[in-house]
C-alpha cells in the first residue's frame, strides 16, 4: 500500500506541474496579445471547485478543480470545451479571442505544446548540470545480448555485443526513460555494427524491422546476465535453501537457467510450485528444493556484467546544449514509438494514468522523478500535437485552414468538430484506463 501511495503522490506532482506549465503558455500568449482569459485552473470544476481566487481587478480567476483529468484556461470568444454558445452569440469585442489575426490566434494555442518542450529542455538541462549524464555503452556488457525472434531474424545472434546504430553508440542509460530512446536508436537503424566472435561487423537491417519489432510484442534484447551468485538476501528462498556466493544456477527442474532472463522467467512459471534447483558449487554440482512464492524471485543479486558507468560532467552553461539533446532524442524516440499505437499490437498496449504511475521509482527519488517529468513532458506535447479538434493540434489545424484559405470554418462546424473530439478523447481515456484495469485483474 505504501509503494502505491508513494507513486500516486508523484504521479500528482508531476501531472500537476505539466498542467500549470502547459496551461501557463496559452496564458501568457493570450496576454501579450491583449485577449481575456477567464479562468486558469489546475484539474477540471465540473460543479464546483476545491479553491479558486480572483484577485482584486483581474480578469481571470485562478483555481484548483477536483476532477484530476487535466486542467484548462477559459479564453474568452474562443469555441472550446466550455462550449460557452451565449458568449459566443454576443457581438465581437476586442479583448477575445475570436477579434485577433490568426497567427496571433496560432500562437496562443501552439503556446501550451511550446512550453511543455522548454520545461523538458530546462529539466533536462538541471539533471546533466546536477547529477550529470551516466551511461554504459553496450560494448562494454562482458557476455554481450540475448535477442528476440525478430531481431534474430534480422541477422543478430545471441552472444553479440551492439556497438552502434548507423554510426551512433548504444548506450544504456542511467534512466529508463532514455533507455527508450536508445531503443528506437536500434530498431530505427539502417546498419547495425556489434561484434562476434572478437571480430567487428556491419549488418544490413531489414526495411520493415522496427514494425517487426513491434508486432512480436518481445523485447528486443536483454543483456546476458550469468546466473552467478554474487550475494544473497537473509530473508530470502535462496538463504533459506543454502545457495551461497559464488554458486552458479544451472537448471530449475531440469531446465535451463544459467542466465538471469532464463531463471526470471522458470520462477515465474512456477510460482506456487515445488522445484529442483541444481547449481555449480566448485566442482560439484548440488541439487536443492524450494518452493516458489508469489514474488518469484530466489532472493540473490548477480555478479556484474557492465562495463565502468561513465558520466558526463556539465558547467551550468554546458548543461543547456545537453539538456536540449536529450530532450531532443526523447522527442524522436517518442515520435518513432507513436506511429505504432495505431496498430493492433500498439493499442492493446495503451495505458491510462495506472501504467504511468507504476513508471514511477517505488521509494520517492528526485532523479527518478524528474527524469520522468521531462520524459511526460515530451509525451504531453507530442500528444496535444496530434490534429484532434478540442485538442492544441485541432484548433493549430483549423487555424492553418483558415491562414491558407483565408476564411474561418463557422461557429456551427467547430461546435461540432470540439464535441466530436471530446467523444473521441473520453472514448479513449476510457479504453486505456480500461486496459490498466483488465492487465490488473486479468493477466
Amino acid at each position: 500500500m505504501e509503494i502505491i501511495v508513494i507513486k500516486a503522490l508523484q504521479l500528482i506532482l508531476s501531472l500537476s506541474i505539466l498542467i500549470v506549465i502547459h496551461e501557463l503558455g496559452h496564458f501568457l500568449f493570450a496576454r501579450l496579445f491583449g485577449i481575456r482569459v477567464e479562468k486558469f485552473y489546475l484539474f477540471f470544476d465540473p460543479w464546483f471547485s476545491l479553491f479558486k481566487f480572483k484577485p482584486k481587478g483581474s480578469d481571470t480567476e485562478y483555481g484548483i478543480g477536483w476532477l484530476p483529468l487535466g486542467g484548462y484556461v477559459k479564453i474568452s470568444g474562443m469555441i472550446d470545451d466550455s462550449m460557452d454558445k451565449e458568449q459566443m452569440a454576443r457581438p465581437e469585442q476586442p479583448w477575445e479571442f475570436r477579434s485577433k489575426p490568426a497567427w496571433q490566434r496560432l500562437l496562443v494555442m501552439a503556446g501550451g505544446v511550446l512550453f511543455n518542450v522548454l520545461l523538458a529542455i530546462f529539466i533536462y538541462s538541471m539533471i546533466v548540470f546536477a547529477w550529470g549524464d551516466s551511461y554504459t555503452n553496450f560494448k562494454d556488457l562482458k557476455h554481450g545480448m540475448m535477442y528476440s525472434e525478430a531481431a534474430r531474424q534480422a541477422g543478430l545472434q545471441d552472444g553479440d555485443k551492439l556497438i552502434s546504430a548507423d554510426g551512433e553508440m548504444l548506450r544504456a542509460r542511467m534512466d529508463k526513460t532514455l533507455d527508450m530512446n536508445t531503443y528506437m536508436q536500434f530498431a530505427n537503424a539502417k546498419e547495425l555494427q556489434v561484434e562476434r566472435d572478437g571480430k567487428v561487423i556491419t549488418l544490413q537491417m531489414p526495411e520493415a524491422f522496427a514494425d517487426s519489432l513491434i508486432a512480436s510484442r518481445k523485447v528486443a534484447y536483454t543483456p546476458i546476465v550469468p546466473s552467478v551468485v554474487d550475494s544473497v538476501a537473509p530473508q530470502g528462498i535462496a538463504h533459506r535453501i543454502g545457495i551461497k556466493k559464488g554458486d552458479r544456477i544451472l537448471t530449475v527442474n531440469n531446465a535451463d537457467a544459467s542466465t538471469l532472463s532464463q531463471l526470471s522467467s522458470l520462477l515465474k512459471e512456477n510460482i506456487g510450485k515445488e522445484v529442483k534447483v541444481n547449481v555449480m558449487r566448485g566442482d560439484s554440482t548440488i541439487q536443492m528444493a524450494a518452493r516458489i512464492d508469489s514474488t518469484a524471485v530466489l532472493g540473490i543479486a548477480t555478479m556484474p556484467v557492465a562495463g565502468d558507468v561513465i558520466t558526463d560532467q556539465y558547467s551550468f552553461l554546458e548543461s543547456f546544449p545537453a539538456g536540449l539533446k536529450l530532450a531532443k532524442e526523447t522527442l524522436q524516440g517518442y515520435v518513432g514509438q507513436l506511429r505504432f499505437v495505431f496498430t493492433k499490437e500498439g493499442a492493446s498496449n495503451l495505458g491510462g494514468f495506472a501504467a504511468i504511475g507504476n513508471l514511477f521509482p517505488a521509494q520517492w527519488d528526485w532523479l527518478g522523478f524528474w527524469f520522468l517529468t521531462a520524459f511526460l513532458s515530451i509525451m504531453l506535447a507530442v500528444m496535444n500535437l496530434l490534429p484532434i479538434p478540442a485538442l492544441d493540434g485541432g484548433h493549430i489545424m483549423f487555424l492553418l485552414y483558415e491562414i491558407v484559405a483565408r476564411r474561418k470554418p463557422s461557429d456551427k462546424f467547430m461546435e461540432y468538430a470540439t464535441t466530436a473530439g471530446m467523444i473521441l478523447l473520453f472514448a479513449l481515456l476510457i479504453y486505456a484506463n480500461g486496459n490498466d484495469i483488465f492487465k490488473a485483474f486479468f493477466k
